[in-house]
């Protein structure tokens, strides 16, 4: 009986690492963030098992003073698995502008690859940066072009973010003599407006608790989880004098280009994610663009352009309202083109 029961066990061993293959195939390019996660027990915390090589299978489990990956109280910590260093461990949510999925700056994207480029786009106008499925990011592009520029400088000021039949918004104001202490943040889910108070740790949560929105400071920072969907932690900041000196921004105090930066985390994105970040999710993506230069840019904007902050109509769009994947993935191949990416520059210690 002890030999089948350790057949038995091996066999069960074996089972769950072929099902896990399965995902591993198709996970994202960052080791942090490789799991798939188990079902839990209710009231039970978060649990997963890692799929990057350096904890392959491995059960990680939430610890009790984080039980969740998103935070259920103003304050609290929420839970951070991480397959690279196999570990959950408890921590508040900021961006990191040199980790993966990050977008910062004007505008410097870090792809799930670990490679960095930039994107400048068109001031004044939406692009998709990530279309999947049953998810679409849209960014609104703002920036100005000094005299004897041949293109603008540019920022993210807003994104427009759908997923089922649903719409959240997020944007920062646009601001003149910028103060730390006045919130530049604003939300809306559904067309209408979200109030959160100002305070580290006020939560909103939606009526249907797909959206938890918390403020990670008292102004200008929060984190957004959508439901086994996403999350994206966000900071409000403005150009300032020393970064229009350095950079010839020649911004005033009429408009500081309050911009957004921040830092998005995917729960399984799909094998065709596109969009200017989703595309660098996929399986075995490579970059094109040579390594050797100083600023890699990812060009082809037509690709990315969409009539407005809403709408999921660029030319390499996935998404799919009623879920029909297949018949958007046809409808949005036949306008596809050859992937352009960028220069790589060494995964998390990527640099200018």
């Amino acid at each position: 009986m002890a030999r089948v029961a350790i057949i038995l066990s091996g066999l069960a061993v074996l089972f769950l690492a072929l099902e896990l293959q399965v995902h591993a195939d198709t996970s994202a390019g960052d080791p942090t963030t490789n799991y798939v996660m188990e079902t839990q027990v209710a009231g039970g915390p978060d649990r997963a098992h890692c799929l990057s090589q350096n904890c392959l299978y491995k059960l990680l489990t939430c610890p009790e003073n984080c039980r969740k990956r998103e935070t259920i109280a103003p304050g609290k910590s929420a839970c951070f698995l991480n397959c690279l260093k196999c570990e959950a461990t408890c921590k508040h949510r900021k961006l990191d502008c040199f980790g993966y999925g990050a977008v910062c700056y004007d505008p410097r994207f870090i792809g799930g690859d670990g490679v960095m480029f930039y994107f400048h786009g068109q001031k004044d106008k939406n692009f998709c940066i990530v279309s999947d499925r049953n998810l679409h990011i849209n960014a609104h592009f703002i920036g100005k072009r000094p005299e004897g520029r041949h293109r603008d400088y540019t920022w993210v000021q807003g994104l427009g973010i759908m997923f089922d039949s649903h719409k959240l918004s997020i944007a920062a104001k646009k601001v003149g003599v910028w103060d730390d202490n006045v919130d530049q943040l604003t939300f809306s889910y559904d067309g209408a407006d979200i109030d959160i108070p100002e305070l580290d740790g006020a939560i909103w949560v939606s009526a249907d608790r797909q959206v938890v929105i918390e403020r990670t400071s008292e102004t200008n920072s929060a984190h957004v989880m959508i439901h086994e969907l996403m999350e994206v932690s966000l900071d409000v900041v403005p150009i300032t004098d020393a970064d229009s000196r350095v950079h010839n921004y020649q911004v005033t105090d009429e408009d500081r280009f309050a911009h957004l930066q921040m830092q998005f985390n995917f729960f399984g994105l799909s094998p065709s994610a596109h969009g200017v970040l989703g595309q660098t999710y996929r399986p075995n993506f490579k970059t094109t663009v040579k390594t050797d230069v100083p600023m890699p840019i990812l060009g082809g904007d037509e690709k990315y352009l969409t009539s407005s902050l809403l709408s999921a109509d660029c030319m390499v769009s996935q998404f799919s309202v009623d879920g029909d994947v297949d018949s958007a993935v046809a409808a949005s191949s036949v306008m596809q083109s050859p992937v352009v990416c960028s220069s790589k520059n060494g995964g998390m210690s990527c640099r200018r």
